[in-house]
């Protein structure tokens, strides 16, 4: 098992024991992502909607994406609370069983024949729009992509620290615990750091 798996591992069992034993954190970490959770329905729809079609058909069938390659998904600490707040016990262990398996495909460990295999997949990947995908549907449609920037206006709102953001908070609220993660990013990389500390977040 590569490195890539094992730390994608750890943080699923981490966060799975750790809200199973402390049901009070599981009714906490929901009411406290609950905004998010709709913003991430809002995303959902608008792909949906105008992008559904064309990546399924020039990328997902065709074996072209680029954005989902083999074991270089980049998963935050916090993409894994909110995974294991909505979906079920037997999600999580399916997912768990995956990355224990060699993945001898060309792509992502976790995309299935039906598509991705976490319930809420990783904000990268959800708002990740090739430049074809979006020249194709928003070139000449200013609303749309007006609709675009706004999303990813919003996004930062959530996962981009130069304010308190609920990412930060979520690994916060782990690291108390005392739990550490590879995938706590937003309180261990140097540039993440930074932008805290540009920010007056951090000293």
């Amino acid at each position: 098992m590569n490195a890539y798996h094992q730390e994608q591992i750890e943080a699923f069992k981490m966060v799975s024991r750790h809200l199973e034993s402390h049901p009070s954190d599981r009714r906490d970490l929901w009411a406290l992502t609950a905004d998010y959770r709709r913003f991430r329905a809002e995303v959902a729809s608008f792909l949906s909607a105008h992008f559904s079609k064309i990546c399924t058909q020039t990328c997902y069938q065709n074996r072209l994406s680029a954005c989902c390659s083999r074991e270089g998904i980049i998963t935050f600490f916090a993409d894994v609370v909110v995974n294991v707040l909505v979906s079920s016990s037997r999600q999580i262990e399916d997912l768990i069983t995956h990355l224990r398996e060699p993945n001898t495909g060309f792509k992502c460990v976790y995309l299935a024949e039906n598509g991705c295999r976490w319930k809420l997949k990783p904000i990268v990947c959800e708002m990740f729009l090739c430049d074809r995908a979006q020249h194709t549907v928003m070139a000449d449609n200013p609303n749309l992509l007006g609709h675009w920037a706004q999303l990813e206006e919003k996004r930062k709102r959530y996962t981009w620290p130069d304010q308190p953001v609920l990412f930060d908070k979520l690994e916060a609220h782990f690291i108390t615990a005392g739990f550490r993660s590879t995938l706590m990013y937003l309180h261990t990389s140097p540039g993440l750091l930074k932008v805290k500390q540009k920010a007056g977040l951090i000293d």
